[in-house]
């Protein structure tokens, strides 16, 4: 067998393992949530949304009040996962070097020389809870999220990677704002989703007091480790869409910045700024990961739709006009969803058959 016949022979089985995979993801999701379910009691939009974060190697960011188990999750998160965990409590005097690590300097016993040694933060882990990063000054948030970002951590002229899965998410509570530091609008755009908690309804409260008050919590067992992980980042990356999703998405982003031609009338009355085209992206990104646990290859732009909200409240802002009529960004974003029709796909199949023709 040739070279070129044996790299053609490597590349059909990776498909063909990536595609069992992917029918393997629907029954891991349904095990992996059901372990989490031991612990936690509905939340099913909130843990869907955290996996898609995970596996699409971005960072969320949640929004709740205090006690609604944001901690709980991501602790059951990564106990099922075989991740390591680690929990900053972000306040007002806490320094980028409790987080990124600092070093310290070393002297030999034996020849009483000097050296500077490193010693790592917190952040050198697989998940990391930054708990009210709203709380912590602005050059604490960048320490953060630069490392965020570039996967490293670069002190004293040294650069430390960080080794993946890293998944950071981070929460803000909506009701205390006195103190805060509120993100800038740039480094909110870094967080793939806005996940919401809202308070559970009636018969989960019921079942979180039964749970909560007896002698013993339910143990969880692993269900996927790293390795597993990291292979399932490669395949949403990996994984096709069609020109139709794309055009879709470009439609809906665009649509949300008010100096388009595309932008309905509603977006130009009550929207300040739009989404960028990070937006675009991570919309892609997160419906391809919603198809993938669910078991799919093919994605749709029913994925792009149910993911459409976390990914994009965060990156619209709305104007006074808007403030003063009691219309916020849910209501731009469900607006959207009713009025942006998606594309033509038999018009887009004639168009591609034409171009096919003339060349």
């Amino acid at each position: 067998m040739s070279d070129t016949e044996q790299q053609g022979a490597g590349t059909r089985s990776a498909t063909e393992r990536e595609r069992k995979l992917i029918a393997r993801l629907g029954s891991v999701r349904r095990s992996l949530l059901g372990e989490i379910k031991k612990v936690i009691v509905g939340q099913e939009d909130v843990l869907e949304q955290i996996l898609v974060t995970l596996f699409c190697r971005g960072h969320g960011l949640v929004i709740g009040v205090p006690g609604l188990a944001k901690t709980l999750i991501v602790r059951t998160l990564a106990r099922c996962m075989s991740l390591d965990f680690k929990r900053i409590q972000f306040t007002p005097d806490l320094m980028p070097g409790d987080i990124t690590g600092t070093e310290i300097l070393d002297i030999d016993p034996e020849t009483q020389e000097r050296r500077f040694r490193f010693v790592p933060g917190p952040i050198f882990t697989n998940i990391l809870l930054a708990d009210e990063i709203n709380r912590t000054p602005p050059k604490t948030q960048a320490a953060l999220l630069e490392s965020m970002q570039e996967y490293a951590v670069t002190v004293g002229g040294q650069t430390h990677p960080i080794e993946p899965p890293f998944f950071v998410l981070a929460t803000q509570n909506p009701i205390e704002q006195e103190g805060t530091y509120p993100l800038p609008e740039a480094q909110l755009d870094r967080f793939m989703l806005n996940i919401m908690i809202t308070y559970p309804r009636r018969e989960e409260e019921i079942a979180i007091f039964r749970a909560t008050t007896m002698d013993e919590l339910p143990e969880t067992e692993p269900v996927m480790d790293g390795r597993q992980i990291r292979q399932v980042q490669r395949i949403v990356r990996r994984m096709p869409v069609s020109e139709h999703l794309l055009e879709y998405v470009a439609d809906l982003v665009r649509s949300t910045r008010p100096e388009c031609a595309e932008a309905p009338p509603y977006v130009k009355k009550y929207v300040e700024w739009g989404a960028g085209p990070r937006a675009g992206q991570y919309l892609v990104l997160g419906a391809k990961a919603l198809a993938l646990i669910g078991g799919r290859f093919n994605v749709s732009c029913s994925d792009v739709r149910a993911i459409a909200h976390p990914v994009l409240r965060h990156r619209i802002f709305t104007n006074f006009t808007a403030d003063s009529e009691g219309v916020g960004v849910e209501d731009v974003v469900d607006h959207l969803l009713e009025t942006v029709p998606e594309p033509d796909e038999r018009a887009y199949a004639r168009k591609a058959k034409l171009s096919e023709k003339g060349r």
